[in-house]
């Protein structure tokens, strides 16, 4: 029979400890029962912050599902472990349920510190520990900000998790300011240097900070709720809400109540076999105190998932100690401590390096011949953390302050790691690893190698490391790591795209001819959407005149988003959101008329699905009859410009947002892109249009507007990063036309803005140079283009209304009457392919659209 291993708790480190057990327990000795307190699989706690950022809950679960669904694991959720009953080896649940077990694991992790003091009782004061804590949280501040507010929130705590909350209120709308009892932020990972920087970068993006700063009392607003915060000093903080981030307390209530062993701080005292005193009982994650301390860090508490499992399954592991290394995840500042960050060991040495205007600060400890790196503190620009924390404890080659310039200073020599340098703590993944998993296991890619060994699964910041490393190694192998677009073009889309432009051609043929490498010149499903894309902007024409319509991906084909039972939606242009009483009615007209389902999107525009293909010229006639045009819902391209109501409408408002949203939505209004394009404009910084999560996201000063590049959300959402402040609206216009120009140019295909920022020569301070500075002496001709862009753009819905061969390609089928024949049922096509009939290959091969129950049929040489 199987030994049965109970586990409480359902964190992080639980799921690390399953998931390391069945990978390594391939006799099935042991069958796992995981009582978890909270009612959903194990979630990702480091990246909670991004769900205010529009992931989920379901977003953040960690792992495969498929972990929960092997026949030797079960998970009980939302059931508490209120009692362990060592000399009968059982765990008793709050619903009443007992399990015996033949070992347990206490992974119980830890919970938010609260402050003694009065009014923490108060609606409006929260802790930030857990998915529930941050949903409350959220529900909260939006409440506050429906009912007109202008919501002020204050975090008590400036370390990792109060300047993440603070993070999370900016992004919620809310003002922010941090208190901090020490003297400087982050002070248990930076020094006071590194915490000055640190102030101010926070500063910048208009987060408020008060330091050496103790909070006395919350007072209630006499309208309830929250009011204010009193200072041991005197002073005050005004709040309408309060995050409390003032550290964490081991849950150890249970090791307290069944007679273990407890750290004088608290904490199950373990060995560094994570057992405790107990032979049958371990504990893992923050609830261990190992080596006489509690490490709140994740990397530390999957060691001792693998140590636990390993001695479980025979093995002779230990802890191999905690590795500190910390990065703070906040859009828009970039800290990392790792090592002997203080210099606490005896005759360590210091190398510092600071920027103070440009709000860096570096520091490397090395030993005291000044070769071996012992540590390091990173402010402002963390780029060197993820090649330099798997040096700690190695000798550093060259001059160790090299590695704290800039870029394009004398730079830092090329770091070579040994096989045993960790890449990836949170995984355990030593260079070594990455390597066989190129040479060994035949990796040719980042994915490929995630997948093989885990590296960057977690935080992701050892991410640009493990991608150096791949590609270095494959190099060592010969084998190429290719740009190239696909099988037809050696170039990469960047390089195309100036090719073609430099060149002057004007067709895919002309195209594939001069720079392809397919002599049939028939190109693919890669190569063809990306050229005409380049085309639309180097050599603008309809995206259905001659063979561009050859080119085009499904939905621009028609111009309609083909939807999942075979009909297509149409989205008209509502420029800011901004729309007549005469436009809603006739777009309800069009929408009853039709038989349309109907939808107002998180873009400001409204949505209408189920149209026939041939029922689209006739929808589109009436929308064009009325004044709308083209959306470009079908296209990589703008999409929308998002508004809120701004200063015309709204007491709060400092600038007209809705004016500028449509004079920026008619200006971008068809512009081809590597991807889809969307803009926001907040009227001001209360930031209602959500305007960070966009591709350009403008905000209203009271000096002008501030400009933020690089926001997307879908699967990967990112907070989009300041580019320029205060530019008044001439300038501004003329920024976002060179930043968008330049990604058009240089982005790869299918690339959205926020992963090109990151991978662009440079950055964000190399795009910066070049929009704002005109560093590579290319502005005049990015201007020029964009002039042109808006002179010579025409609507293509109603270009095509006027083009009776345009107009052929709607006809349910070649031979089809103007009027549909009335007794014909249209239904989605089913089933498997079939070849064309004669009439359709010869419709085909003359250039017509072959369609048959609104599905086009591909007829293949």
């Amino acid at each position: 029979m199987n030994k049965h291993l109970v586990v409480v708790g359902g964190g992080m480190v639980a799921q690390r400890l399953v998931e390391a057990m069945r990978d390594r327990d391939t006799a099935g000795t042991w069958r796992i029962t995981v009582l978890a307190e909270e009612p959903r699989r194990p979630y990702d706690r480091v990246a909670l912050t991004s769900y205010f950022s529009g992931r989920d809950a379901d977003d953040l679960a960690l792992g495969d599902p498929a972990l929960w669904d092997d026949p030797l694991v079960t998970l009980r959720r939302d059931d508490k472990v209120v009692a362990v009953d060592r000399s009968a080896r059982t765990v008793t649940t709050a619903r009443g349920r007992t399990e015996r077990y033949d070992h347990l694991v206490l992974a119980t992790g830890s919970s938010a510190w609260v402050p003694p003091m009065e009014g923490m009782d108060l609606e409006g004061v929260f802790v930030y520990r857990t998915v529930d804590d941050v949903a409350a949280l959220r529900g909260y501040v939006e409440r506050l900000r429906e009912s007109g507010r202008v919501v002020r929130g204050a975090v008590l705590g400036g370390g990792l998790l109060g300047l993440e909350a603070a993070g999370a209120l900016q992004a919620l709308g809310a003002q922010a300011t941090v208190i901090q009892v020490g003297t400087h932020l982050m002070s248990t990972q930076v020094d006071l240097g590194g915490g000055e920087a640190l102030r101010r970068l926070i500063n910048g993006l208009g987060v408020g900070v008060r330091l050496n700063a103790m909070t006395t009392r919350i007072r209630p607003h006499r309208r309830g709720g929250v009011g204010r915060l009193d200072l041991a000093d005197g002073g005050r903080v005004d709040a309408d809400v309060v995050v409390v981030a003032a550290g964490v307390r081991p849950r150890d209530e249970l090791a307290r109540s069944s007679g273990l062993t407890v750290g004088e701080r608290g904490g199950v005292v373990v060995d560094d076999t994570c057992l405790t005193d107990d032979p049958h009982v371990s504990a893992v994650g923050e609830v261990a105190c190992i080596r006489g301390a509690c490490v709140g860090l994740v990397a530390p508490g999957y060691a001792m998932a693998e140590v636990t499992v390993d001695r479980l399954l025979g093995g002779a592991a230990q802890f191999p100690g905690a590795d500190t290394a910390t990065k703070l995840k906040l859009a828009g500042v970039d800290v990392a401590s790792f090592g002997d960050a203080f210099g606490t060991t005896p005759g360590a040495l210091e190398v510092v390096w600071a920027d103070p205007v440009a709000g860096v600060y570096k520091k490397l400890v090395l030993s005291d011949d000044a070769r071996t790196l012992l540590g390091g503190v990173l402010v402002g620009d963390a780029s060197a953390y993820a090649s330099l924390r798997p040096m700690l404890g190695r000798e550093l080659p060259g001059d160790p302050g090299a590695y704290l310039l800039p870029e394009g200073g004398a730079g830092a020599p090329d770091l070579e790691l040994p096989d045993d340098a960790g890449v990836c703590s949170c995984n355990n993944v030593t260079a070594g690893a990455v390597r066989a998993a190129v040479t060994e296991h035949g990796c040719t890619d980042v994915g490929a190698v995630k997948a093989c060994t885990r590296a960057g699964t977690s935080c992701g910041s050892c991410l640009p490391l493990v991608k150096k490393l791949v590609g270095t190694e494959l190099a060592k192998q010969g084998i190429t790591v290719s740009s190239a677009l696909c099988e037809h073009f050696a170039l990469s889309r960047a390089q195309l795209y100036d090719a073609v432009r430099v060149s002057g051609v004007a067709s895919f043929t002309d195209v594939i001819a001069r720079f392809g490498t397919d002599a049939a010149g028939r190109g693919c499903d890669i190569c063809k959407p990306a050229v005409a894309s380049i085309l639309a902007t180097t050599a603008p024409a309809h995206v259905l005149e001659g063979e561009r319509a050859a080119l085009q991906d499904t939905n621009d084909h028609v111009m309609a988003n083909l939807q999942k039972d075979g009909s297509y939606s149409v989205v008209p242009r509502i420029p800011g959101g901004e729309v007549t009483p005469e436009g809603l009615i006739a777009i309800g007209e069009v929408a009853k008329d039709f038989g349309l389902y109907t939808k107002i999107t998180g873009g400001q525009r409204i949505d209408l699905f189920g149209a026939r293909i041939d029922q689209l010229p006739a929808v589109w006639q009436r929308l064009v009859d009325a004044g709308f045009e083209s959306g470009h819902a079908y296209g990589k391209s703008l999409r929308t410009v998002k508004s809120c109501v701004g200063s015309t409408w709204c007491r709060f408002g400092v600038q007209d947002s809705v004016a500028l949203a449509v004079l920026l939505e008619l200006r971008y209004r068809g512009l081809r892109s590597p991807h889809k394009i969307k803009l926001g404009v907040s009227g001001c910084a209360r930031e209602c249009a959500e305007a960070r999560g966009k591709d350009v996201g403008v905000i209203a000063t009271d000096k002008g507007w501030n400009v933020y590049v690089g926001g997307n959300g879908g699967f990967t959402p990112r907070h989009a990063r300041l580019l320029a402040e205060d530019l008044d609206t001439e300038t501004l216009i003329r920024t976002i036309d060179r930043f968008l120009l330049y990604y058009v140019r240089t982005a790869d295909r299918l690339q959205r803005t926020a992963p090109w920022v990151d991978e662009v020569e440079g950055g964000l301070e190399g795009v910066r140079a070049v929009v704002m500075d005109d560093s590579l002496g290319i502005c005049a001709d990015l201007d020029e283009q964009m002039a042109r862009h808006v002179e010579d753009y025409t609507d293509e819905w109603r270009a095509t209304l006027e083009d009776p061969e345009k107009l052929r390609r709607f006809a349910s089928f070649v031979n089809a009457p103007e009027v549909p024949d009335p007794s014909l049922a249209y239904v989605p096509e089913r089933g498997q392919a079939r070849p064309a009939t004669p009439d359709e290959r010869a419709a085909a091969e003359r250039g017509e659209p072959v369609l048959v129950a609104g599905t086009t049929l591909e007829v293949r040489a």
